[in-house]
């Protein structure tokens, strides 16, 4: 038999018979993909998850494990913050830039608070207390975290409530939250196969997707779906010719994956007629510990300011790249260093250190006085308990005291849990283009109309960002849009 690597639809009459025959197929077994198993499995679907790693996870279990959640949770309440449907709304409209979808985000929003109770029924924990201050992961097991809703220009847009709702571990909480969605999966009666890759789907005559064509070592698996298929494969940031292709400044910086983002899902899809969206879109972490950048300023190689140093990081991060091409410090003072905790720092140290800002300004070799003259007007600013340049919060404003010191943030750093090394460029990239779905998860054509028996859900596909991105709205979009397409394809 010939070998098949295309992604080209392989036609239905063509195979001449079927290896494994299931109602729903899920590819991927990310947060997407459980999710979307479990509501198939529980409408009365036989469900089969396949996955090219040796079990369940992806990237969702590598992850921080926030989850955006809010319109008034019970976590949100017990924590002292009275939160709608409507301030959550205006927030990620904002906040998820241009592009972001207005209708799935009023969709996510008004259904936030159930899903949170849906979580919580699949055994997820949240403990009802609050990390109150900036951070990438809270080094406790604290359940709720703002994401930027309390920062400029967020605060003039909607009510600030606290959303990221985290699972209750210390540090990282994606492998909880995945132990929690599979184990649930799994009891819902789904059936798994691992090591195995799909590489192209099946199509009937009549343009309905069928099943997919798999590679299980090294040999063609042939899986028809009865129902559906629901791709749920991440995005493409481990693939370099697509990146090129459609994100070429996402090239070049350390990844956020599991290593299988490889864009196969999207592909298969576009071969057979999906449309996409914002596909040069990419989430940008940047190597700074947001505690440290909110208490002192953030400059770019010209000696300014270009951000509000106390903004989810995330914000921080694709300004960072997208405008300044990670050339930027975080500029600080003794006492805003040590007010950080040691182990909340992740071992970042300074790069630069002087007596005064202009000798700090030329070991960074910015131009001569820029440095000076940014951190006087900064200071003024401070002792005013008002930034008008950058809008940073007042809980933040302090003057800067010599000596001074400056981080380089493509010196790097990496979580504690992580070991290896810390340089790069500064920054930690993936993608949040994809296919162009319905409310239920349908892939949808060029047309704008659903590819019958194809869906998809997670970073394979585009449903609430536009060009912005906040922690939790990748495993709160991937579950919300993940139980949709599973229910759909299940119908």
């Amino acid at each position: 038999m010939p070998v098949h690597h295309s992604v080209t639809p392989r036609p239905a009459s063509e195979i001449a018979h079927y290896d494994i025959d299931t109602d729903v197929l899920v590819v991927g077994y990310g947060c997407a993909g459980a999710a979307a198993a479990f509501e198939a499995a529980t409408a009365g679907a036989r469900v089969l998850v396949l996955d090219r790693a040796g079990g369940p996870g992806g990237s969702s279990a590598m992850s921080g494990g926030e989850i955006y959640l809010g319109g008034g949770t019970p976590i949100q309440r017990a924590c002292g913050f009275d939160d709608t449907p409507e301030d959550m709304a205006a927030y990620l409209g904002a906040a998820l830039g241009p592009g972001a979808d207005e209708a799935k985000i009023a969709d996510y929003c008004e259904h936030s608070v159930e899903h949170f109770h849906w979580l919580v029924a699949r055994g997820v924990p949240f403990k009802p207390s609050l990390w109150d201050a900036p951070a990438w992961v809270p080094p406790t097991d604290d359940g709720l975290m703002w994401l930027g809703e309390n920062s400029w220009p967020f605060t003039e847009i909607a009510r600030p409530a606290p959303r990221g709702h985290r699972p209750t571990a210390n540090d990282f909480g994606g492998r909880l939250l995945m132990d929690c969605l599979a184990s649930a999966a799994e009891s819902a009666g789904i059936t798994t196969l691992f090591d195995t890759a799909a590489t192209t789907v099946i199509r009937a005559d009549d343009g309905t997707v069928v099943g997919v064509v798999a590679r299980r070592y090294g040999r063609e698996v042939t899986i028809r779906a009865r129902r559906g298929c629901v791709l749920t494969t991440g995005g493409f940031v481990d693939n370099d010719d697509m990146l090129a292709a459609h994100a070429p400044a996402l090239l070049g910086h350390t990844k956020v994956s599991a290593g299988t983002d490889d864009g196969s899902g999207i592909r298969m899809a576009q071969a057979a007629g999906a449309a996409v969206r914002h596909m040069a879109t990419g989430q940008v972490g940047i190597s700074l510990v947001p505690g440290l950048a909110a208490r002192g300023i953030l400059v770019n190689d010209k000696g300014f300011r270009f951000v509000n140093e106390d903004t989810y990081p995330g914000r921080i991060g694709q300004a960072a790249l997208f405008t300044q091409g990670m050339r930027v410090w975080v500029v600080l003072d003794e006492e805003a260093f040590e007010a950080v905790p040691e182990a909340e720092r992740w071992g970042v140290r300074p790069t630069h250190v002087a007596e005064t800002a202009g000798e700090l300004g030329e070991l960074m070799d910015l131009p001569p006085g820029a440095l000076t003259a940014t951190v006087t007007r900064y200071n003024e600013f401070a002792s005013a308990g008002a930034d008008p340049d950058q809008h940073k919060s007042p809980r933040w404003l302090r003057p800067l005291r010599a000596p001074l010191a400056a981080i380089d943030v493509r010196a790097g750093m990496r979580p504690p849990s992580e070991s290896g090394d810390r340089r790069g460029t500064g920054a930690s990239v993936f993608t949040l283009g994809g296919l162009h779905t319905d409310h239920d998860g349908r892939v949808l054509d060029l047309d704008g109309a659903p590819i019958p028996g194809l869906f998809a859900a997670g970073r394979a596909a585009v449903n609430l960002h536009g060009q912005g991105y906040i922690s939790g709205t990748s495993l709160g979009d991937g579950t919300f849009f993940g139980r949709r397409a599973g229910s759909a394809a299940a119908r």
